[in-house]
């Protein structure tokens, strides 16, 4: 029972007492005048009466009515209900207001309550003041007061006959029941009657209407939001103004929140005294006037509900998490089904009647049966996740989190996660987790009804059902009685309160009050106390929780088959079938991904344990912790309560016997886990135990008990839960005696601190690791150490907290405390105990015996360690897969043998089955080999399903472009282990992870080693140097010179290679005439090879250098006009070397011989084309004006235009102004820069007139005076010199290549805009620099003969960095936050590599385009070594058709690249010199523009895109020594120039690419393209925009079955295998064959058609016992044949299929300068000969020379000297095979010589006729031929040995034998 109210108080207006303007409420009298005990009187009522400040008012207001509400220090609250009145303010009042009653006015507009009548003013000047009857209660019966309240104003205002005093004290008397349901009917003495209703359950909260309206002011999504804020501990402020709907919108939402309650500030209405409040930094609900909206702006982090806008504003630094769906939206769905009923009905045709809308009390209880099924649905099973700790003398209760969160697979909810932690929730466990207490309608919601909620789930009708059967509970809890009788209270008449009142309210008697109350509490002490005994009961529990949402995770799934492969592998291991096991197990750990294969594992182990302990043997042991760690691998610090709790008795219980009396357990194997170093797992783990040994407790007893009467009893027991246990006691306690109390209090407390021992044991067994000396497992700890690393696991800020005293942060260094893992363990645990032993009650002397002993478990536990540390230290290696060795090349040694290691997945996910599928070929386990050349990993895939694939993945050591260290998981073990990741520039990664057995040292040698064969101290260091040292009869290499190259050194190298020739003139030698067009190709013949062979080197004191120099000097000349640039020079008829070195004066170029001694520029070649006109000793004072001395050579010259390219380096600063100065004549004292320009202007003098169409130099043919009408209709594309503006390069070129400034549109595809320009009104010679370095220079106008186009080019430091972006977009070293071609795309493009490319193709075409035209182009720029070379050799490969075969591409390499000095030394960063630049791949950029002019014109090359690649992974490969070093220069000096020619007659490994590309050219055709059929004069023009560009192939492919393709040596042979090749009788095999993407090469498993068909040619001819030809000859044939055939019409021809697809592919840009017919009709033949009906092309085809010409090398040489010939069988020597030779007869040289084949050109054996003795009929032996007639067999006898051979048949056999004895007769 309680009082209905415990204070009455009367409060009015008075003066301020600092004399301000407002007034403040007086407390004119209070009953009764003292304090009840149990209930002080509430503070600052006054200020809560008028929330909005006392004021005066001009007029009367009628009466308001609110309920405040107060929070008392004890957090219980009072209501306050209070009614004001207003009456004429007495004249000490009025004085306050004298000062400015207008203002005073409008305040009380604003301010003031809602007026609810037209007001009538008092007499003019009257004021009104407020005064406010309050009753303060404990009881929230708003009504009652309101009634109450109301009648004392009537009784006042209407004059009735009661006495107030009476009134008063009954009001303060009256006793009404709490709860239960009961009706109170009361009346206060004045003829009035009211009935109070109390609810049947007093903690359902009571609502009314208050949810309904809330609803209806803010709407379903506000109000979820704010029910969302409130949980997660937001603030939340309400506006109206209205005081009466603020204390309802706060009392709804907290109905809301029911079962929970809500602990924070709760302020219905917030007087504006006290307005700061709303800063303070805790949650709140508070109500203010929106009066204050203004002061509420300011505030960051409240949301705001304005109940008179119906809007909510959430700041936009709150995030308030939503509900987790599927719920949100359900939620959302039934509430609005309840609001509006229509909705369901709206569209139907014909809606039904529609139904009554419940009454809006109903309608509030509907809504709050939706939220309570809402929490029923959030926390159901909650009782299942509670720990009882202690149950005597109070029970101690812990939730679980973790565990109800696991289980709800709502780890990651942010909203639960929140509501968990919160207060309320806190508040919950305490008050609801008892398990011996009063129920209420939630409990059995949750306990009962969750199954329903689920299958209703779907089925919103009977949701709604369910909601309307909740609403009626709620509602017959708040009116349990719906027969009210009615009220009768007296209410004053309509507008009293205009009437002039009859006096103001008087002053009470506070005897006559006093006194009733008096009587009335003697009376109830009198009466026995009216105890209603409550109804205690057990909590029902509810069935086991399920998951909110059955997420199935995807891929895994967990199906019974995978739980059941889980079963298999852990009983195979424990039967000891280990194979098996091990075949499962990778099936295993992918399975272990899912929770319920976690699950099924650790109850599986669980089987296996015996009386707390299972020993294994080793691989038992080391099977059963590789599950164990890759079950807790996937463990976040949340869901450990599952798996690791589940695996913490087995890791003490699963063991092994390392040695007698030492023993290793499986927890020294598994401390890596971020779960180990959590505390919340620790105290949840303890809980756990606590429960369950004090459930054990408490059953013990009663199962003794039970057991006369069987074992039924025990079983039940046996079923019941801590909490029943728990709640049992509970409700005996009482019964007990007192002693029996203590015992049960003191059996908990020592059930507890036995635990904890327990514990501190356990922990100090999962934080020592093995090796207590390394701390190196400290140092993943998050709740150990470091406090960077508690980023990694989930570390609650708490947490943080607390370890902050950690060791780390004392030491200050990361070394400092390895000997104090100790410390730091001890520290972890004695925080553990102390926070769980203060929580379960556990008293401070036990607490003082744990901290002492803690460090003495710590110590003796690392003691053991130390033993079995030792020994499994000496544990035998477990058998590992054997290693496999790589195929290593001639010449390449191993350095390092393998390492252990297995190779990772990087970001290409094809590798790993990937989202293509396939298998997983990574993970592999293998091996690394570091051998001289190569890095080599080779290996088995770790997952044995995928089958025997062995897994290669190499690169050459020279490649290595980036090594960094990286730390990862091991595959299997899962592990944390060091690892390598080496990337390299032919687009290999190797992410590697040492196997244990690595110790760190190996690794460490391993990258040593590594570095120093990538960056070798001197480029003799390199691969290509010592491949054949052991071999070479060449020099020791000699001790390094000093950098200068002095002349000297420079003439001894080439002193020795004159040896031969200083006695003769050199007019008597044979003079080197340039190979004809036909014979290109050919080797040079073999005299000149040998005259230039390098010989011992001369001692230079042998000669005088007087005499040594000219003969040297001509045998430079000599050497250098074998070089490339030289013939390639005599090809293009730019100039000759006759005998006498004399210029015939017709030419006008001169090859120079100036630079032969390279002393004017060292990066050029030595010998160079200049105009005829300019003189030697000239070209030492041009070549001052550029960088590195590179003045402008001729490099090329267009047949048909004669214009000339010249390259040269960028002009230094002077040489760029004089040279657009205006010349004056020299004046005499001149300096030596000016006359440096002066003989620069010259020499581009020179080099104008040389040119045939300028020679005349009249009249000025430049553009710069033309008006752009003479250009003719078509545009142009910029004119070189903007016309109109004096040498503003205004819309030039380089402003067009830019990209800006376009005078017309460009055509699509980056074509230029119609050349319409090309006329012969252009300048000479282009000049194209640098945009940069031409800054500033105004071009002279009076010079006409030259022009500048300055364009935009990248640096070569810009190249580097593009390149090394597309590396990392290639070949990415982690797997792409989003998987997908976007990301791919996205870092491509980032890399700028195609803009480069695009740059580069663009500028060339220009080039192209002024060359055809005419005009002579001049390419300068940078230093004229790499972005010049990538321009000039695209001109001419772009240019002449020449350099697109496979001779003149070659040519072209070695002239612009190799000869004119591109850096391939420095730019590869071949060199420990190098290392800091890096490297910058410009050749290689260089080979991608070709690849991409390539796509466009397919059959313009006769290389093939393999070529490319090939040429672009050995330039960086250092296998060869063509691609090192820097220049010729540096090659002669270390003697590599000219040895290649000489030592080419050995068979020993290749020195020279080319000559490697030459052998393998002559054994396959992997370098050829079928489909080459050129057009001569065909200049290509490629399209440059980035979208026709494609990332090249070379990048992205890769093999792992071999490992890249580009060592030919080292792949395998045909793909076929052997059984099928040769097919018995049986049926045919099939030759189908799986091609895994990745792994195998698909062009290598499935070649092209034409490689096919000659493979198979070739093998057919082997099985007839032919010696097979040469493919290029059967090809030849073919492509003849083929012509013949085509002859008649030109269209019959069998390919005639694709011409649909050819035009495009010829002639991209054919469009540009086209004199005849587009290419019109073309049928596509093999050869081209008559690929174009056009007259034009027709004409041309009479200069046509076959392509085979260019394999004339691989005919026969010695065909004059074969007297007859044929195949013959041989048998081999002793113990040899018969085998098929090609035998010719030479009467000539008196010999019989064999070949293996009838092309080849080395013979294999020579038997001389002098030395035959006899010629006689032979008999078959062994292994000879089957088929043969007995009489085809001959020997032949000579004085060494008797050689058995064998004709096909009886008449050649004759033939044979008569044609030797002929031979040996003519002799």
């Amino acid at each position: 029972m309680a009082r209905l109210a415990d204070y009455f108080v009367l409060v009015a207006f008075g003066p301020h007492p600092r004399g301000s303007g407002e007034g403040q409420g007086q407390i004119l009298q209070r009953f009764p005048e003292k304090d009840w005990e149990d209930n002080p009187f509430p503070q600052g009522i006054e200020l809560f009466c008028q929330p909005s400040g006392w004021q005066l008012c001009p007029e009367r207001n009628p009466p308001t009515f609110f309920v405040a509400v107060l929070t008392d220090i004890n957090s219980e609250r009072h209501y306050c209900a209070c009614l004001t009145f207003w009456e004429p303010a007495e004249p000490t009042q009025e004085v306050v207001c004298t000062e400015d009653t207008t203002e005073r006015e409008e305040e009380a507009d604003e301010g003031g309550p809602v007026r609810l009548s037209p007001v009538t003013p008092g007499p003019p000047g009257q004021l009104f003041a407020p005064k406010t009857l309050v009753l303060v209660s404990r009881l929230d019966h708003a009504e009652v007061f309101r009634n109450s309240l109301g009648l004392i104003y009537t009784i006042h205002v209407e004059g009735l006959n009661v006495g107030l005093e009476n009134v008063i004290g009954n009001l303060l008397t009256c006793i009404i029941p709490l709860a239960g349901g009961s009706q109170r009917t009361i009346s206060l003495g004045a003829g009035d009657r009211q009935v109070i209703q109390t609810p049947l359950a007093d903690s359902l909260p009571i609502s009314r209407c208050s949810v309904a309206l809330l609803f209806r002011q803010l709407g379903i999504t506000n109000v979820l939001s704010l029910f969302c804020a409130a949980l997660t501990e937001h603030k939340v402020l309400f506006l109206s103004r209205s005081y009466q709907r603020l204390s309802d919108a706060c009392r709804g939402l907290l109905a809301l929140l029911f079962p929970l309650r809500y602990s924070f500030t709760y302020v219905p209405i917030l007087p504006a005294q006290l307005l700061e409040v709303l800063s303070t930094p805790t949650p709140f609900i508070i109500g203010v006037n929106a009066a204050f909206q203004a002061e509420t702006q300011e505030l960051l982090d409240v949301i705001v509900a304005d109940l008179d806008g119906g809007t909510v504003t959430v700041p936009e630094c709150v995030h308030i998490p939503p509900l987790p769906e599927p719920l949100q939206s359900q939620t959302h769905s039934v509430l609005s089904m309840v609001l509006d009923p229509e909705l369901e009905l709206a569209d139907l045709a014909f809606p039904p009647p529609s139904a009554n809308a419940s009454s809006l009390k109903m309608q509030d209880k509907e809504l709050r049966a939706v939220f309570l099924r809402l929490f029923a649905q959030l926390l159901q099973g909650y009782r299942w996740c509670l720990h009882m700790v202690r149950i005597h003398p109070e029970p101690v209760i812990r939730f679980h989190k973790a565990a109800f969160l696991g289980q709800r697979g709502l780890v990651e909810d942010d909203f639960l996660m929140k509501v968990l932690e919160g207060m309320a929730f806190a508040g919950f466990v305490s008050e609801r987790g008892v398990p011996y207490r009063p129920t209420d309608l939630f409990d059995e919601l949750v306990a009962h009804e969750v199954a329903r909620m689920r299958a209703d789930e779907n089925h919103p009708q009977r949701v709604l059902r369910h909601v309307k059967e909740l609403a009626e509970q709620l509602y017959k809890n708040e009116n349990p009685y719906p027969a009210v009788a009615m009220h009768k209270v007296q209410k004053p008449g309509e507008a009293s309160h205009l009437r002039r009142a009859p006096r103001p309210f008087p002053r009470l008697d506070e005897g006559v009050v006093q006194w009733i109350v008096d009587q009335a509490t003697a009376k109830m002490q009198g009466a026995p106390p009216a105890v209603k005994a409550e109804r205690r009961t057990t909590v029902p529990s509810g069935p086991p929780m399920t998951a909110i949402l059955e997420r199935s995770s995807g891929l895994h799934g967990n199906s019974a088959r995978r739980l059941e492969v889980v079963r298999n592998c852990i009983s195979y291991v424990f039967e000891g079938k280990m194979l098996e096991a091990k075949k499962l197990l990778p099936a295993v750990l992918r399975a272990l991904k899912g929770r319920a294969a976690r699950r099924c594992l650790t109850q599986e182990l669980h089987l296996h344990v015996q009386q707390n302990r299972a020993v294994l043997d080793h691989q038992q042991f080391d099977f059963v912790v590789r599950m164990m760690n890759c079950c807790l691998q996937d463990c976040t610090s949340l869901d450990e309560h599952g798996i690791a709790a589940a695996l913490l008795p087995l890791v003490t219980a699963f063991c092994r016997k390392l040695s007698p009396g030492v023993t290793q357990f499986a927890y020294s194997c598994v401390q890596e886990h971020v779960v180990w170093s959590t505390p919340q797992f620790w105290e949840a783990m303890f809980y756990g135990d606590v429960q369950t040994h004090i459930r054990a407790l408490y059953l013990e007893p009663a199962e003794d008990r039970d057991h006369p009467q069987g074992g039924e009893p025990s079983a039940r027991e046996d079923e019941r839960s801590a909490l029943d246990v728990a709640s049992e006691q509970r409700r005996l306690w009482p019964t007990l005696s007192r002693e029996k109390q203590q015992e049960l209090v003191q059996k908990e407390e020592s059930t507890v601190f036995s635990q904890a021992i327990h514990y501190a044991n356990r922990m100090s067994y999962l934080l020592l690791p093995l090796d207590s000396s390394k701390s190196r497992l400290l140092r993943e700890r998050a709740g150990l150490g470091d406090l960077e690393s508690a980023s990694n696991s989930l570390v609650t800020n708490s947490m943080a907290g607390s370890v902050a005293e950690s060791y780390d942060t004392e030491s200050g260094f990361e070394d400092a405390e390895t000997c104090d893992v100790a410390g730091a363990v001890v520290r972890f645990i004695n925080r553990f105990v102390d926070k769980v032993c203060t929580e379960s009650g556990v008293t401070s002397d036990h607490l003082k015996g744990l901290h002492v002993m803690v460090p003495d478990i710590v110590q003796m536990h690392i003691e053991t360690l130390e033993a079995v540390h030792r020994e499994s230290k000496r544990l035998p290696p477990i058998q590992k897969p054997k290693l496999l060795r790589p195929r290593l090349l001639p010449g390449e040694e191993c350095v390092l043998d393998g390492l252990r290691v297995y190779l990772l997945p990087d970001g290409r996910e094809e590798g790993a089955g990937g989202s293509g599928g396939g298998p997983a070929l990574l993970p592999a386990e293998g091996a690394v080999f570091l051998t001289t050349y190569r890095v080599i990993f080779t290996g088995m895939p770790t997952d044995p399903l995928v089958g025997e694939q062995v897994v290669v993945r190499s690169f050459p050591v020279a490649a290595l472009t980036k090594e960094k260290r990286i730390s990862v998981q091991t595959p299997v073990d899962q592990l944390l282990q060091d690892g390598l990741q080496l990337r390299s520039c032919t687009f290999q990664l190797l992410k590697m992870a040492f196997d244990e057995e690595v110790g760190s040292d190996s690794a460490e040698l391993f990258r040593k080693q590594l570095h120093k064969l990538r960056y070798p101290p001197d480029i003799r260091g390199t691969f290509a140097f010592t491949l054949g040292s052991a071999h070479t009869p060449g020099r020791p290499p000699r001790a390094t010179k000093d950098k200068g190259p002095s002349l000297r050194t420079l003439s001894r190298n080439l002193v020795k290679n004159a040896k031969r020739t200083i006695g003769r003139q050199y007019v008597t030698r044979k003079k080197y005439n340039p190979p004809s067009w036909e014979q290109r190709g050919q080797p040079p013949p073999d005299d000149q090879e040998d005259e230039i062979s390098v010989s011992e080197e001369l001692e230079p004191s042998t000669l005088t250098p007087s005499s040594a120099l000219k003969p040297s000097d001509r045998m430079t000349m000599s050497s250098l006009v074998e070089r490339a640039c030289c013939r390639d020079y005599q090809r293009l008829g730019l100039g000759t070397l006759s005998s006498s070195l004399s210029r015939a004066k017709s030419e006008p170029f001169r090859i120079s011989p100036v630079n032969r001694m390279y002393a004017i520029c060292r990066s050029y070649p030595g010998l160079l084309i200049v105009p005829q006109s300019v003189q030697d000793n000239a070209l030492q004072r041009v070549s001052r004006c550029y960088r590195q001395n590179r003045f402008p050579v001729v490099c090329w010259r267009s047949g048909r235009s004669k214009a000339v390219l010249l390259r040269s380096g960028g002009l230094h600063g002077k040489g760029v102004v004089g040279l657009f100065k205006a010349q004056n004549a020299p004046s005499p004292g001149q300096s030596q820069a000016d006359s440096g320009s002066l003989e620069q202007e010259k020499y581009l003098q020179a080099v104008v007139s040389s040119m045939p169409r300028y020679a005349d130099a009249s009249g000025r043919n430049t553009l710069s005076g033309f008006s752009s009408t003479h250009v003719g209709s078509h545009g142009k594309w910029g004119s070189v010199r903007a016309s109109g503006r004096s040498g503003g390069l205004g819309v030039d070129v380089g402003s067009r290549l830019a990209g800006r400034d376009m005078l017309t549109p460009p055509q699509a595809n980056g074509a230029p805009p119609d050349p319409g320009f090309l006329r012969p009104q252009r300048a000479a010679l282009y000049i194209i620099g640098d945009k940069a370095q031409l800054k500033g220079v105004r071009p002279d106008p009076l010079q006409q003969w030259w022009e500048l186009v300055p364009i935009e080019v990248f640096e070569a430091r810009q190249v580097k960095a593009s390149f090394k972006k597309l590396l990392k977009a290639c070949v990415p070293g982690c797997p792409a936050a989003e998987p997908g071609p976007a990301s791919f795309l996205r870092s491509l493009e980032d890399s700028e590599w195609l803009t480069q490319i695009h740059k580069l193709l663009q500028v060339s075409v220009l080039v192209v385009e002024l060359l055809d035209s005419g005009s002579s182009v001049l390419v300068s720029l940078e230093d004229g070594w790499d972005i010049t070379t990538q321009v000039v050799s695209l001109v001419q490969l772009l240019s002449d058709p020449f350099y697109r075969t496979l001779e003149g591409f070659r040519l072209l390499v070695e002239k612009e690249w190799l000869s004119f000095g591109h850096r391939f030394s420095h730019r590869g960063a071949h060199t420990l010199a190098g290392q800091s630049s890096g490297l910058t791949p410009v050749f290689l950029q260089f080979l991608d523009c070709v690849h991409q002019v390539y796509l466009q014109f397919p059959m313009e090359f006769e290389f093939s895109p393999f070529y490319l690649k090939f040429l672009g992974y050995h330039h960086a490969s250092r296998r060869f020594r063509t691609f090192l070093l820097d220049s010729d220069y540096e090659r002669i000096e270390l003697g590599l120039l000219y040895e290649e020619k000489g030592e080419r007659r050995g068979q020993q490994a290749c020195r020279s690419v080319w000559e490697y590309v030459d052998r393998l050219s002559k054994r396959t055709p992997v370098f050829y393209n079928y489909m080459y059929a050129p057009e001569d004069t065909e200049v290509l023009r490629p399209y440059s925009n980035v979208s026709n560009l494609k990332v090249w192939d070379f990048y992205t492919e890769e093999t792992l079955a071999e490992g890249p393709p580009y060592d030919w040596e080292l792949a395998q042979g045909p793909p076929e295998p052997p059984e099928e090749e040769r097919p018995d009788g049986g049926a045919p095999q099939s030759r189908r064959r799986v091609v895994w993407p990745c792994y195998d090469s698909r062009p290598r498993a499935q070649p092209d058609a034409i490689s096919r068909l000659l493979e198979e040619l070739q093998r057919l001819e082997t099985e007839l016992g032919r010696p097979p030809e040469r493919w290029k000859d059967t090809w030849d044939r073919v492509k003849a044949a083929q012509r013949l055939e085509g002859r008649p019409d030109g269209r019959g021809t069998p390919s005639s299929l694709l011409v649909s697809s050819v035009p495009h592919h010829r002639r991209s840009l054919g469009v540009y300068l086209q004199e005849g017919p587009v290419g019109s009709t073309l049928s596509l033949s093999l050869d081209s000969d008559q690929s174009s009906g056009s007259t034009a092309s027709g004409s041309r085809q009479a200069a046509r020379r076959s392509t085979s010409t260019l394999y004339s090398q691989f005919q026969t040489a010695e065909s004059e000297n074969r007297s007859y010939e044929g195949t013959l069988y041989k048998k081999g020597a002793f113990m040899k095979p018969w085998k098929a030779r090609w035998f010719v007869l030479d009467k000539t040289k008196h010999q019989l010589r064999y070949y293996d084949h009838r092309v080849d050109t080395e013979c294999k054996g020579v038997i001389d006729l002098a030395e035959v003795e006899a010629v006689a009929p032979g008999t078959p032996t062994m292994g000879a031929p089957k088929t043969v007639d007995e009489k085809a067999f001959f020997d032949v006898k000579t004085t060494r040995r008797v050689y058995n051979f064998c004709a096909q048949d009886v008449p050649s056999a004759q033939q044979w034998v008569d044609q030797i004895q002929s031979c040996l007769s003519d002799a």
